[in-house]
């Protein structure tokens, strides 16, 4: 199992324009690489591989002096990264891949990070060509499993993303069962009748949002209140992204320590978000984040994840009845069996049911 986990360093004045330097070299490779295969396209039809733009590294670094400064494992990855964006491309998953800009290129990776030995020094790690770089790791992790680091530029901020292999847990005994049904007016509802609240960061943050939009609209292009100003609004969607992330780990944590199988819908969020009228308050939910923290952390735990059918959960008995309600109607009148029941515990016990 895959898991990245992501921590804030703080480099140096040194170390940080040595950071930028490396982003600039990379960023200027990748344009010089897309060109490369462009202009061999047209030529002769086509364009050369990525084994052997790699081959010509070398006589690139004798050329060009400056990119001695940077790692070989940084260069070769970025002409990688540009070939996966060809793939990506031809296998009608994305766009043609564009030059970059200083905004749109942002991180560089060492993709062999288990070659060496990065966190020697407690409470820093070690970048080569860069330096030991304080790190801020705020939980234990096995250094020694960390096989890929990706360094990032957010929002005037460093990052690095560790990529670690582990392995999945042994299975638990089943002992506690649990049906997740999530919603908009209550975050989730479980099968035992626990409900979690919506905190709608999103929501809560939205006219302070709205003033900030407005006052970056009215800045002159090019200017540096503009800049000022897109900073402002980018700090805010940082901050509500980072306090749904906060709350989705935590919420997720919890169920996954006190439940050993956990049944959800296996939901098509990004079909959901279609509807103009509710993809807002969906976007603001985290369904989707939601659902893959609980399968990870059960995979990680040992425990048992099930997605189920979501057609007529919220339409259905636990006896088998058809229970027909629209949205207004929030409570659980059956005719058949007589259960009467919060409407969303119904279907938390149908999902729950059909998972056995």
């Amino acid at each position: 199992m895959i898991v990245v986990h992501r921590f804030h360093i703080e480099p140096t004045k040194e170390q940080e324009q040595k950071l930028f330097q490396t982003l600039a070299l990379c960023r200027r490779l990748y344009n010089a690489a897309l060109k490369q295969r462009e202009i061999c396209y047209r030529q002769r039809g086509k364009p050369p591989s990525c084994t052997v733009q790699k081959n010509e590294l070398p006589a690139l670094k004798k050329e060009l002096p400056e990119y001695k400064q940077v790692n070989a494992q940084v260069l070769q990855d970025c002409l990688q990264r540009l070939d996966n964006a060809f793939e990506r491309f031809f296998g009608g998953l994305a766009g043609y891949p564009h030059y970059k800009d200083q905004v749109h290129y942002r991180s560089f990776t060492y993709p062999q990070a288990d070659k060496q030995d990065h966190f020697k020094k407690p409470g820093y790690i070690y970048l080569p060509k860069i330096g030991y770089v304080k790190m801020k790791a705020h939980f234990e992790f096995d250094s020694g499993k960390v096989n890929r680091i990706n360094v990032k530029y957010h929002n005037g901020k460093w990052y690095v993303n560790l990529t670690s292999e582990i392995q999945e847990a042994e299975a638990v005994e089943i002992v506690n069962k649990v049906g997740i049904d999530v919603g908009l007016l209550t975050f989730a509802v479980l099968s035992d009748g626990t409900k979690i609240d919506n905190p709608k960061y999103f929501h809560k943050s939205e006219r302070k949002l709205a003033r900030l939009q407005r006052q970056f609209s009215r800045k002159k292009k090019g200017s540096n209140n503009r800049e000022k100003a897109k900073a402002k609004v980018t700090r805010l969607h940082d901050k509500i992204a980072n306090q749904r992330k906060d709350f989705l780990h935590k919420t997720s944590y919890g169920i996954v320590q006190k439940y050993d199988l956990i049944a959800v819908e296996g939901l098509s969020v990004k079909n959901m978000i279609k509807n103009h009228h509710l993809s807002k308050s969906i976007a603001d939910a985290g369904w989707g984040k939601f659902i893959s923290y609980l399968e990870y952390k059960c995979l990680k735990y040992g425990k048992k994840f099930v997605k189920v059918p979501p057609g007529g959960t919220s339409q259905t008995c636990i006896c088998g009845a058809h229970v027909p309600k629209d949205l207004s109607i929030r409570v659980h009148n059956c005719p058949e069996c007589g259960l009467i029941a919060d409407r969303d515990v119904v279907s938390a016990m149908v999902i729950l049911q059909r998972a056995s």
